[in-house]
């Protein structure tokens, strides 16, 4: 292998935190990354501490290397060379901005390994991009901020609206928002600029609001949104019409005219699914507006929709397995970035599970486990950076995408996929109904055991 024998030891027992590493080093370079702060960077200024080294710390935090932040500067400090407020002052302040572009630029060097790693999921719909977007609220953080001390209410950090590529399994770019309580809608200017020709994004109601669906089709782009009952103005629409059926109900579709918001008009389908079983809130009936082609059948525009939730199991995987909400960061900018390098983790992560797709064929990868993958990772990689200088990653920057899914495949091979496979849950069970525990607080263990035997 490229790094020797330690190297070799490593990608025998541990081959998943080598990848890891080698696809971070590929992914995020400390000369580029830097490079990046200084194209996108606004109003901060590089004096001693670096933008890479923000990155690097914030990235043993997000993959559960070390615990904190705070652990992560004691274990660099002779690294950094400076103190450990001056670390947290520069993570408070950090330009929003700055995460996203970090995001868009590891999926730029990540897209192409994962095209080299051989054939990803067909795309949805041909001659179309397709892309998911959805928004995530950070959850509430501490309240070790001196205005927060008085209130007992969430402190929330912060959201998210990012864009998910559901061919690669990426993360290809992400708007960050400091305001916890805005609604998605109010960053309708940043997400219109996702859109454009050949280019189909997937959202649900939230995102279903007159100047978006208008400025999407204004700038060529195309939409699968699932339809709100309040944020639209119909002008018209034709007759009902049966298109068939998919596996979760049959399939009507219909014309519509909506209004544009300046006068004109946006003419639509309605693609309604009546549901075999109703959704967990009780909906009966699935409608969603589309501006695709009418090339497009109805049942292929209902089975976009439904793939919609393969960002929100990106969300769940990104919880699970990673740490990107830092209970302790309670600035706004700094609860961002460090999400927005989960977001890197995250593709890293995805990288890692098409490298196990192209070594043992397309039936390994659904079955393989986030949680379990940056486990191995996080156990493994604190022996990896002591036993392999940083350094010596650097080969890794320089390797083209193929060689770079050459030298995964090859990592791959040596994955045992049983230990990384997750666990199938049974039927969920109804909750058991808990007794009042007044008057005693508490109980013993070892007397309801006993109890039950008898």
């Amino acid at each position: 292998m490229l790094l020797g024998e330690v190297f070799d030891r490593f990608a025998a027992e541990s081959p998943v935190s080598v990848m890891a590493r080698a696809a971070f080093e590929h992914a995020l370079p400390a000369d580029a990354v830097d490079a990046l702060f200084a194209e996108h960077a606004e109003r901060q200024y590089t004096r001693e501490l670096l933008f890479s080294q923000l990155v690097d710390l914030m990235g043993l935090v997000v993959c559960r290397v070390q615990p904190s932040l705070n652990a992560a500067i004691r274990k660099r400090a002779a690294d950094l060379g400076v103190t450990r407020k001056a670390v947290y002052a520069k993570v408070a302040r950090m330009e929003p901005g700055l995460g996203a572009a970090l995001v868009r630029h590891t999926a730029a060097r990540l897209g192409p390994v994962v095209a080299a790693l051989g054939p990803t999921a067909a795309a949805s719909v041909p001659g179309f991009r397709v892309r998911v977007v959805d928004g995530s609220h950070l959850p509430g953080t501490d309240h070790r901020l001196r205005p927060l001390r008085r209130t007992r209410a969430g402190a929330l950090p912060g959201q998210a609206v990012v864009l998910f590529e559901p061919a690669t399994g990426l993360v290809i770019d992400a708007i960050p928002c400091e305001d916890g309580h805005a609604q998605e809608r109010s960053l309708t200017p940043a997400i219109l600029g996702w859109a454009a020709p050949a280019t189909v994004w997937v959202g649900d109601r939230n995102f279903c609001t007159t100047r978006l669906l208008a400025g999407t089709a204004g700038r060529g782009g195309c939409f699968v949104v699932r339809q709100h009952g309040l944020t639209l103005t119909e002008l018209g629409t034709g007759e009902r019409v049966a298109r068939g059926r998919t596996g979760t109900g049959a399939v009507f579709e219909e014309a519509v005219r909506v209004s544009d918001g300046a006068g004109g008009e946006v003419a639509v389908r309605r693609v309604t699914v009546v549901l075999d079983a109703p959704t967990r809130d009780g909906d009966r009936e699935i409608r969603v507006l589309t501006n695709l082609p009418a090339a497009v059948p109805a049942t292929r525009v209902a089975e976009l929709y439904r793939g919609r939730w393969s960002v929100e199991a990106a969300f769940g995987e990104l919880a699970a397995a990673l740490h990107g909400e830092v209970a302790g960061l309670g600035y706004p900018r700094a609860a961002l970035f460090a999400f927005a390098v989960a977001l890197c983790a995250y593709n890293v992560l995805a990288v890692i599970k098409a490298s196990i797709r192209a070594a043992h064929g397309a039936a390994a990868e659904p079955g393989v486990s986030g949680y379990h993958v940056a486990n191995e990772v996080a156990g493994a990689s604190r022996g990896l950076l002591i036993a392999i200088p940083a350094a010596e990653w650097a080969v890794f920057a320089r390797v083209s995408a193929a060689g770079m899914a050459k030298v995964l495949i090859a990592l791959g091979r040596q994955v045992r996929v049983a230990e990384f496979v997750t666990s199938p849950r049974g039927p969920k069970k109804p909750r058991t109904r808990r007794e009042s525990a007044a008057g005693t607080g508490h109980v013993a263990t070892a007397r309801l055991l006993k109890a039950q035997k008898s």
